[in-house]
């Protein structure tokens, strides 16, 4: 165990650890959104599944804790690594991500990181808990369900909840288009016979996961998904 845990401190391990953290989170985002598009089915059909999920709160929170756990190992290993390479680069100018060719999604990892961070506090406070616009969470549906179409439908019509999640989505893709990339770079296929293949389904990803979720809010907005009359 002593032997894991310093492996984990090298650069080699954090790169590891960061490889597999993101790609839980990838396979989360995933997920999400193929729970999220149900709003496309109707209102039934969507307060049906948050029903069902919240039927199994061992479950549910075993899954929320454990996200969270991830996390923050996540965050906590790209601080440290990002600690290490400006100690590295020390203070050469010359020496520099933004000399070298590196693209603008990688440069900003740090900061488009840090919005979806609290873009994620601010969904879980407003349709987690019901803390944000709590009149939203406390709407019911015709079979006395928590409803959760119309609490999504209330809340996107808000033009600046909806701009928020939009911008939030471009940084989560913009954080995706080197992420996944980076993290086949991390455990060794990003070579030269498999870089096609991977950079092609990294665009791919976040091209999908973009349209996807703004889909929603925008659907919302130009009234294409509303309550029923």
């Amino acid at each position: 165990m002593k032997a894991l845990m310093a492996f984990f401190r090298t650069s080699v391990g954090k790169k590891l650890l960061m490889a597999v953290t993101g790609f839980l989170l990838y396979g989360f985002v995933v997920v999400h959104l193929i729970g999220n598009l149900q709003i496309f089915t109707g209102q039934e059909s969507l307060n049906h599944y948050a029903h069902f999920l919240k039927s199994k709160p061992l479950v549910l929170w075993a899954f929320r804790l454990g996200l969270l756990a991830i996390v923050v190992l996540h965050i906590k290993t790209a601080i440290g690594l990002s600690l290490e390479n400006k100690r590295a680069r020390g203070n050469d100018p010359y020496d520099n991500p933004s000399n070298n060719g590196s693209s603008f999604a990688s440069r900003s990892m740090a900061l488009s990181g840090l919005v979806i961070l609290a873009f994620i506090i601010f969904h879980l406070l407003h349709f987690t808990g019901g803390v944000i616009f709590p009149d939203h969470y406390a709407m019911k549906d015709s079979e006395g369900l928590h409803d959760v179409f119309g609490m999504v439908v209330e809340g996107f019509s808000i033009w600046w909840v909806s701009a928020f999640y939009i911008i939030s989505m471009v940084l989560l893709c913009l954080h995706l288009s080197h992420g996944l990339s980076a993290l086949f770079q991390s455990v060794g296929l990003r070579n030269s016979k498999y870089k096609p293949l991977i950079d092609k389904f990294a665009l791919v990803s976040w091209v999908v996961i973009f349209v996807g979720n703004i889909a929603i809010p925008i659907s919302i907005l130009l009234g294409f998904v509303d309550l029923p009359k």
